[in-house]
């Protein structure tokens, strides 16, 4: 990650009406540190080691705003937890083995015939970002 992105990300917010508080600052320069996906619960957890009075409030919502501009973006594990994925390069989706617990990231290519079919079927354009499948993987299925 370059500096000069998280800079402007700051220079962003500022430009939306937004302070630059203290609590933003702190988690701007969390996220900074921070690649592929984290639970929202982790990164007030890693606020807070760094200043106790950080809010989840303030982390939430300034999470919302920072998927506007498009540096996070959120979807939900298996388990349901709202996961952010740190300046995602491309959209993407999930896969998740329900018996040994590893997931792995599904690209729009991969995805296209099952994207495809529901809007061809339904008419239904789908998020990739939001598209979590449940299932057994090879390694388990054969075991």
């Amino acid at each position: 990650m370059i500096a000069a992105t998280w800079a402007d990300v700051a220079e962003r917010l500022r430009a939306r009406g937004l302070r630059s508080t203290p609590q933003r600052r702190l988690l701007l320069d969390v996220l900074a540190r921070t690649s592929g996906h984290v639970t929202g619960a982790a990164l007030v957890e890693r606020c807070r080691e760094l200043d106790p009075a950080t809010t989840p409030s303030t982390v939430y919502r300034t999470l919302d705003v920072l998927e506007e501009l498009g540096i996070v973006r959120h979807a939900h594990g298996a388990d349901g937890r709202e996961e952010y994925h740190v300046l995602p390069e491309s959209e993407h989706g999930h896969l998740h083995c329900s018996r040994c617990g590893v997931s792995w990231e599904i690209g729009a290519a991969e995805a296209r015939a099952l994207v495809a079919g529901l809007q061809a079927s339904r008419g239904f354009v789908a998020d990739l970002s939001h598209l979590s499948v449940g299932g057994v993987c090879a390694g388990c299925a054969s075991a």
